[in-house]
C-alpha cells in the first residue's frame, strides 16, 4: 500500500480524530434541512456568500486531491497548480457570464438547465454519466481512499470494514439532513483543512529551509516553474490555454457536485462571492499543498512513489497532538467530498428521473425518494470501493472515459448561452458522437495515434472543437429552436443592461466586479513570479 503505516500512534492524536467525527456528525444533524425538495436538495436557496465560498472550497479539496496534487509536485514539480490557477481564471469568467443564469433560472441540477434550453436527451445524456461516474468512481474511490487513510491508524484493518465505517459516519448526516447539512460540515471541515494544512506547511519549512534555500536546492530543475516548454511531460504550455480552461469549466461550471452549493445561494451576489472566495482560498493551495510537496521533494528525494509523499510528511513531520489534527484535516477531505458527491447524485436521480416517473410527487416525497437514492447509491460504491485495489486499470481507463466526455458536455454549455441557433438534435448528435471517440482512444490510447503520440491534455480542445463542430452543423441542417427555449436562457445585450443597472446600487467595496478583477491580478503576478 502507498501509504505509510504508523503503529504508534498516540492515544491524544486517536482522541483528536475521534471528537473530530463525533462532533461533525452531530453538528451535520443539527443543521439538518428536510421539510421540503428545495431545502433538502438546495438547503432552503437561503445560503451567504462566505458559506457558498467555503462549501465550495472543501467540496473541491478531496483526499486523493491532497494525495495526489503533492504526489504529481513530488514527481513532476510546481507545474501541476496551473490546473488550480487556471481554473480560478475559470472560475471569475462563470461567475461573470454563466452563474447568472443558473441561479435565476431556479434549476435543481446542471442536466436541467439542458433540458430548459434543449430537449429531456441532453438532460438524461448528461444526468446518466453524472450519475454512473458518480458512484464507480467518486464515491467508490474517496472510499477506497478513505481506507488508505484509516491504514495509518489502524494497521491492519481491513479495506471492507473502513469502507462501511466510513459510509456509515457520512450517511449519518447527509441523508437525513440534505444539503443543508453538506454546507454547515463543510464550512467547519474547510476551517480545519485550512489550519491542517498551514500547520504543515509551516512545519515543512522548518524542517527545509525558506524559498531561497528551495530555489538553491533545486537551481539546475525547472522544478519551480509554472511555464514549461511545448514537450513537458506534464504541462506542455499550450495546454495551460487550450486543454486546462476546457476541462477547468467542466469541473467549476458543470459539475453538479460543485454547482449545486452555487444554486444554494440566497442570491446572484452572494452565489459570485462565494465563487470568488473559493477562487482565492484556491490559489493559496500553492502555499498550502503544492510548495510544500516541492519541500517534501528536498526532504525525500525519490524515496518512495509520489502518491505516498503526503502521508509521509504527515506522519515524519507531525508531533503528537499535531498528527491527531492533520489526521483529522484529511478525514474531513474525505467526508467533505463524499457527503457532497453523495447528496448531488441523489439530487440528479430524485429530480431529473423520478420527478419525470411521478410528476404528482410532493415535496415530502421527493424527499423521501433522495434519502432512498442516496441509501442505494452509496451502498453500490461501497460494493464496489474495495475492488478498485485489484482493478485499478480498469478505473485509469474509466476516468479517461470521463475525460473524453466532459469537453463535448462543455460544448453544449457553451453553445447553449452563446448561440440561439444550436437546438436539442444538433446537441444530442455531437453529446452521442463522443461516445465512439472515447471508446477508440481509451481501447486504441494515444501513442498510435495518425500524429503520432498526443499528450492527453491536447485531446480536451480536440474532442471539444470535433462536437462544437458537429452540433453546429446538425443545429444548422435541422429546425431552428422553439421561442420558449432560447428566451430567457441566452446570453442578450438585455442581460448586460439589467447588470449594470444593478450594479449601480452597488455600493465600491462590495462589487463583485472588483473582487474579481482583484484575483485576476492574483493569479497573473503568480503567474508572472514562478514563471
Amino acid at each position: 500500500m502507498l501509504l505509510q503505516k504508523v503503529t504508534d500512534i498516540n492515544l491524544i492524536d486517536i482522541s483528536i480524530i475521534l471528537l473530530y467525527l463525533v462532533g461533525i456528525i452531530w453538528w451535520g444533524l443539527r443543521n439538518a434541512k428536510n421539510k421540503s425538495s428545495t431545502d433538502y436538495f438546495l438547503a432552503g436557496r437561503n445560503m451567504g456568500w462566505a458559506m457558498v465560498g467555503l462549501s465550495l472550497f472543501s467540496a473541491s479539496i478531496s483526499t486523493s486531491t491532497l494525495i495526489g496534487h503533492s504526489g504529481a509536485t513530488y514527481k513532476y514539480g510546481l507545474v501541476i497548480f496551473n490546473y488550480n490557477l487556471v481554473s480560478v481564471l475559470v472560475m471569475v469568467f462563470f461567475a461573470w457570464i454563466f452563474l447568472p443564469f443558473y441561479i435565476k433560472s431556479r434549476i435543481f441540477t446542471m442536466p436541467e438547465f439542458l433540458e430548459r434550453r434543449f430537449d429531456a436527451r441532453a438532460k438524461y445524456y448528461f444526468s446518466s454519466i453524472s450519475i454512473v461516474g458518480g458512484v464507480f468512481m467518486d464515491i467508490a474511490a474517496t472510499l477506497y481512499g478513505s481506507a488508505m487513510i484509516f491504514s495509518i491508524i489502524f494497521p491492519g484493518i481491513s479495506i471492507r470494514a473502513v469502507v462501511i465505517i466510513s459510509a456509515l459516519i457520512v450517511a449519518s448526516y447527509t441523508i437525513p439532513g440534505g444539503l443543508a447539512s453538506v454546507i454547515k460540515t463543510e464550512v467547519v471541515q474547510a476551517v480545519i483543512l485550512i489550519v491542517g494544512s498551514m500547520i504543515l506547511a509551516f512545519i515543512a519549512w522548518q524542517n527545509v529551509g525558506s524559498w531561497a534555500v528551495l530555489a538553491e536546492r533545486l537551481a539546475d530543475t525547472d522544478r519551480l516553474h509554472l511555464i514549461r516548454n511545448l514537450n513537458d511531460e506534464a504541462v506542455p504550455w499550450p495546454a495551460m490555454i487550450t486543454a486546462i480552461p476546457i476541462l477547468g469549466f467542466y469541473f467549476w461550471g458543470n459539475n453538479q457536485q460543485l454547482v449545486q452549493r452555487v444554486l444554494s445561494a440566497k442570491s446572484v451576489d452572494s452565489g459570485r462571492k462565494g465563487v470568488l472566495l473559493t477562487g482565492f482560498l484556491t490559489m493559496f493551495t500553492l502555499y498550502l499543498i503544492f510548495i510544500p510537496a516541492m519541500r517534501a521533494f528536498v526532504a525525500f528525494p525519490d524515496t518512495l512513489p509520489a502518491d505516498g509523499i503526503y502521508p509521509r510528511m504527515v506522519t515524519t513531520w507531525m508531533p503528537v497532538g499535531l498528527l491527531g489534527i492533520m489526521l483529522a484535516a484529511m478525514i474531513s477531505a474525505l467526508t467533505a467530498s463524499l457527503s457532497g458527491c453523495l447528496n448531488s447524485l441523489s439530487t440528479l436521480f430524485t429530480m431529473d428521473f423520478y420527478r419525470k416517473i411521478d410528476p404528482k410527487a410532493d415535496s415530502k416525497k421527493l424527499v423521501r425518494v433522495g434519502q432512498i437514492s442516496a441509501t442505494v447509491i452509496l451502498t453500490m460504491g461501497a460494493i464496489w470501493a474495495p475492488f478498485i485495489e485489484k482493478f485499478g486499470t480498469l478505473v485509469n481507463y474509466y476516468q479517461q472515459l470521463l475525460s473524453y466526455v466532459g469537453p463535448p458536455i462543455v460544448a453544449a454549455f457553451m453553445l447553449g448561452l452563446f448561440w440561439k441557433r444550436a437546438n436539442g438534435t444538433g446537441i444530442f448528435t455531437g453529446l452521442l458522437s463522443t461516445i465512439g471517440i472515447a471508446l477508440f482512444m481509451m481501447f486504441y490510447g494515444l501513442d498510435n495515434t495518425f500524429l503520432g503520440r498526443i499528450h492527453f491534455l491536447y485531446m480536451a480542445p480536440i474532442n471539444f472543437l470535433f462536437t462544437m463542430t458537429i452540433m453546429v452543423i446538425v443545429s444548422l441542417l435541422s429546425e431552428k429552436p422553439a421561442k420558449e427555449k432560447t428566451e430567457g436562457m441566452t446570453l442578450t445585450r438585455e442581460f448586460f443592461r439589467e447588470e449594470s443597472a444593478a450594479f449601480k446600487k452597488v455600493r465600491w467595496y462590495s462589487d463583485f466586479r472588483l473582487w474579481s478583477l482583484l484575483l485576476i491580478i492574483f493569479c497573473f503576478v503568480i503567474m508572472f513570479i514562478y514563471r
